[in-house]
């Protein structure tokens, strides 16, 4: 399996406010003030590398007389080089169970779950039918988070062909999305450009206009509404096949869920039925929000043409949160404890990120790079406590100093 270690070519980003010269910048072990730091909320983002020598700020292209950036740059990819012959050995060496085979049956599973969900809504008891509302919940998850995200990476596959049909599947009939936005938005801008401003900086997920506590645990629950009437504004920017595609796999997924909650769940109104796939739908809603905005949002952001290449840019960029079981099945480990990695490797199975984890962590550790983890609970203490300064305003820009 091919893995994606390029450093795309995009549209050059703008600096926020031209402010450049007062952004914090990220400085080798000469500034004792930065030795050992530490992100807010005491994330262990080991940003400053031991042994990293003051110099020019290097970006994706020669800045000062010299060809130091250049020189530095190519180290940077040579770097990116080494790290991928390591992780592509374990990928040879892998199996079409550990690449493939892992995934596909947490998804096949939670298909065979949906019957048990169903029937256990008929229940008129109040355990029966919270084990049904919780498992229609945890299995519509799996299916439009994980299995969309590995759908719009053809992880899912070795296959296009297969690849395209599982793309619809998931992102289309279980997601109410559309395919070419989202492979283009997520695959195409996020990870081109991760924490990037104004293209891959997450800043979709920013809604300034709410206070932290609505942002934080009530607005999540209207993520079943809103994605869909995005996905609708979307389709303007789509050939009329694909969104007449899109609005019948939409329509689809959406009346199938609608009717068998009427005939197999035993709903006796309308309303109830749709308020029921409401509460499914959201029942994962807050941590799929928070996770989207942990892992990017409050570390380095970077101009366009200032940003480091593609191992800098993610070990910098990214974080890991703590494994998690009910989260690691529902969205997956590269979204969740191997963020890191999937960045770096996003074509891998999220098994496969596991797998390579290791390899991954100790590399860029023994190189001196940062490797970002912290806690879901430190990070959601930070974003209540910076919410101002993290979801509502600018971001400043990076300096990159010293990177060698």
């Amino acid at each position: 399996m091919p893995l994606e270690d390029g450093d795309p070519a995009g549209p050059t980003g703008q600096r926020v406010n031209g402010e450049v010269s007062g952004a914090p910048r990220l400085r080798g072990m000469g500034d004792p003030s930065l030795r050992g730091a530490t992100a807010p909320g005491g994330s262990r983002t080991e940003v400053m590398a031991e042994g990293w020598e003051p110099g020019p700020a290097l970006g994706d292209r020669d800045v000062t007389p010299g060809g130091a950036p250049q020189r530095a740059g190519q180290h940077e990819e040579a770097l990116m080089t080494e790290l991928s012959e390591l992780v592509q050995k374990v990928v040879k060496s892998s199996s079409w169970w550990e690449r493939h085979g892992v995934d596909i049956s947490i998804l096949a599973c939670s298909f065979l779950l949906l019957p048990a969900g169903f029937l256990c809504l008929r229940s008129a008891q109040a355990i029966p039918f919270l084990v049904g509302v919780l498992t229609l919940g945890v299995v519509h998850h799996t299916l439009t988070v994980k299995g969309s995200h590995l759908a719009s990476h053809n992880a899912l596959t070795e296959s296009k062909s297969w690849g395209k049909v599982w793309a619809i599947f998931f992102i289309e009939l279980c997601s109410a999305f559309t395919v070419e936005q989202a492979t283009y938005n997520h695959v195409k801008i996020h990870h081109g450009y991760t924490n990037v401003i104004g293209l891959g900086d997450s800043s979709t997920w920013k809604l300034p206009f709410l206070n932290r506590y609505v942002y934080m645990f009530i607005a999540p629950l209207a993520v079943p509404i809103l994605t869909p009437l995005i996905a609708l504004d979307l389709l303007r920017n789509v050939e009329w096949k694909a969104a007449l595609r899109t609005l019948c796999c939409m329509f689809l997924g959406f009346y199938c869920h609608y009717w068998l909650l009427l005939h197999v769940s035993g709903f006796q109104s309308p309303w109830s039925a749709l308020l029921c796939m409401l509460l499914t739908r959201s029942l994962l809603a807050h941590p799929y929000i928070h996770v989207n905005i942990f892992q990017h949002i409050g570390l380095p952001m970077f101009a366009a043409d200032r940003k480091p290449k593609r191992i800098h840019l993610m070990s910098l960029g990214v974080l890991n949160l703590p494994r998690n079981a009910l989260l690691d099945w529902s969205f997956g480990h590269s979204l969740i404890s191997c963020h890191v990695e999937h960045h770096l490797f996003p074509s891998l199975s999220d098994n496969m990120c596991l797998k390579i984890k290791p390899v991954v962590s100790q590399y860029l550790k023994q190189k001196k790079l940062p490797y970002n983890e912290d806690t879901y609970s430190s990070r959601l203490r930070l974003f209540l406590q910076r919410y101002e300064e993290l979801m509502v305003h600018a971001p400043p820009i990076t300096e990159l100093v010293g990177i060698q």
